[in-house]
């Protein structure tokens, strides 16, 4: 009897006994069931080569959690993304090259054509006459030039007025010019500084405003037309001029 009593096991031995019969039925039950929940897989034990490819479905990702540093770089493309999604907040614009035609019109010079803006010889370029101020008795200034034209603008005391001037130079022969107070059909390089538009302010009257047209044509195919607002002033004794002219060939 005492011999059977010192092999009695000990109660430690019966507890771990019990919890390994516990743990084995536990599993016995999952496996025999069907049924193994997340209680019977250890954490961060379930890998990729665990699971079946192409059985991950979006209902069982959380919402909102897949980013971008979960995603294969260059992998994401024009197919993966909805039309007209993307706008120009997405973009970085600083990133962003011209398109061929728009690096090509930074140089473009002419407007001519518009299939090939960088050879279109019809319209140089628009020339601003920005306001110019002279004095009577200042030296003529220099308006604008083109091929041969040079056009030049002066104030000068006339008697009892002011008078604003343009004055054209030509150094191709039979060239032509127009305006609407000297008209020339032919204009050549000996024949020096031409007036071809005049006109007065009266002192002690209002201050004059004129317009002019004019134009101008080389053989060489070098012209010029536009407009010139013209104000003599006796009272200030000076004369303004401001316009523009398109430069042509």
């Amino acid at each position: 009897m005492k011999s059977l009593l010192r092999r009695r096991p000990s109660p430690a031995m019966v507890i771990a006994l019990i919890a390994l019969f516990v743990s084995l039925s536990g599993v016995s039950y999952g496996v025999a069931t069907g049924f193994i929940d997340s209680r019977e897989i250890k954490n961060n034990e379930v890998r990729s080569r665990d699971v079946r490819n192409n059985e991950i479905r979006t209902i069982d990702l959380r919402n909102n959690q897949v980013r971008g540093i979960d995603i294969r770089n260059s992998t994401v493309q024009g197919r993966d993304i909805a039309l007209n999604t993307i706008t120009g907040t997405d973009v970085n614009e600083a990133s962003l090259q011209k398109v061929p035609s728009a690096a090509a019109a930074d140089s473009a010079g002419t407007a001519g054509s518009a299939a090939t803006a960088s050879s279109a010889d019809d319209v140089k370029t628009l020339k601003p006459i920005t306001r110019t101020v002279r004095n009577e008795g200042d030296p003529a200034v220099v308006l604008a030039t083109h091929g041969p034209f040079t056009l030049r603008a002066r104030c000068v005391p006339n008697a009892t007025s002011t008078q604003a001037q343009l004055a054209l130079q030509t150094t191709e022969n039979n060239s032509a010019a127009w305006t609407e107070d000297a008209p020339f059909a032919v204009l050549n390089a000996g024949d020096g500084e031409q007036d071809v538009a005049f006109v007065n302010d009266a002192a002690g009257g209002q201050r004059s405003v004129f317009l002019r047209n004019l134009g101008a044509v080389a053989p060489s195919g070098k012209s010029f037309t536009g407009q010139i607002v013209i104000i003599p002033d006796a009272a200030t004794s000076s004369c303004v001029f401001a316009g523009h002219l398109a430069l042509q060939g």
